[in-house]
């Protein structure tokens, strides 16, 4: 056989098949991705989402796409960029926060959508119930009612005569009223006081520590939002320069420079949001699919920011910290 037999030989064996099928390649499912921050606030956050999805079989650009939106900071954008999603006929949108769940809830009441990780989805009526969500969204809940109680007594711990607490809370969260009531009471429990500071936008974050020196607040607790995720370098920076101990709701923070973080651990829950979008390309409704509430919680301290406030950290937390800074 000469070469030109054996070229067009193999050229037709390579075709004959698709043209006896006569099929159309298989569809791939297609992923919409939204966030109100930029893709450098949390990169451990979208690693564990796409490794949640490996684990399951998925990868990405082979037997799924990902569609990555990302506000930048700019939540007046998240509409536009829901829609631009819907319009690209994602089968899922995955959302990163209430805001953005609600954002996309607006747009669409028939893609599915997937929270990864929000406060209080009943409050902020995204969900009918926990068992029961109803409609076409679902996902997992970052605050479980002992976290913010929790945070509290860390501060307390590391800064026992700390009375008068500031609460850096972001207006336009949904979540955050919810996690006032629980702070109230726990704060009670403790003999403390607090003070609400709202701030919605870097220049309002300013402007809030400005109001806590003069309410000569002893401590800071930082709600956990994706402003004060975007803006943790910031935050660091005005509490450091306050001189006082901070308490926060993220690992970021911790890392940026604030004394402790305790909360969700939110790799952990965009690993189990990959688990619902597999349910959902099945065929599972997300009415049908239970909200998950956390069951995975981090503690962080940063020793070297200890040391700048002249704390000592007693040696039965640092035992119990899931990371150490020093």
């Amino acid at each position: 056989m000469d070469r030109r037999m054996f070229l067009g030989t193999l050229a037709g064996g390579l075709l004959a098949p698709l043209a006896a099928e006569g099929q159309a390649p298989a569809k791939v499912p297609r992923i919409g991705f939204l966030s109100a921050s930029s893709p450098m606030d949390n990169p451990r956050l979208l690693e564990a989402f796409r490794q949640g999805l490996r684990d399951l079989g998925y990868v990405d650009g082979q037997s799924i796409a990902i569609e990555y939106r990302f506000a930048e900071g700019r939540p007046e954008r998240l509409p536009a960029l829901a829609t631009e999603l819907v319009r690209l006929k994602v089968d899922v949108i995955v959302a990163q926060g209430a805001s953005v769940a609600e954002a996309a809830k607006q747009v669409t009441s028939t893609v599915p959508i997937v929270f990864g990780a929000t406060g209080d989805p009943i409050g902020a009526g995204h969900v009918a119930s926990f068992a029961r969500p109803g409609g076409n969204i679902t996902g997992l809940a970052s605050i479980a009612p002992e976290v913010v109680g929790k945070q509290l007594e860390l501060l307390k711990e590391v800064a026992p005569k700390v009375f008068r607490v500031a609460v850096l809370q972001n207006p336009s969260n949904h979540t955050h009223p919810f996690v006032l009531q629980q702070a109230e009471g726990a704060a009670r429990a403790l003999g403390l006081q607090l003070h609400i500071l709202q701030a919605g936008s870097p220049a309002e974050i300013d402007a809030a520590f400005a109001a806590m020196r003069s309410q000569r607040a002893g401590g800071i607790l930082v709600l956990r939002d994706p402003l004060d995720l975007g803006q943790r370098t910031q935050i660091a920076a005005l509490v450091a320069k306050s001189r006082v101990p901070a308490v926060y709701g993220t690992r970021e923070a911790a890392e940026a420079g604030g004394l402790i973080a305790y909360g969700a651990s939110v790799p952990f829950m965009y690993r189990g949001a990959a688990s619902y979008v597999d349910k959902i390309l099945r065929g599972a409704k997300p009415a049908d699919l239970p909200v998950e509430q956390p069951t995975k919680f981090e503690l962080v301290i940063n020793l070297k920011t200890a040391k700048a406030l002249g704390l000592t950290i007693p040696p039965s937390l640092l035992q119990r910290a899931d990371q150490v800074i020093e």
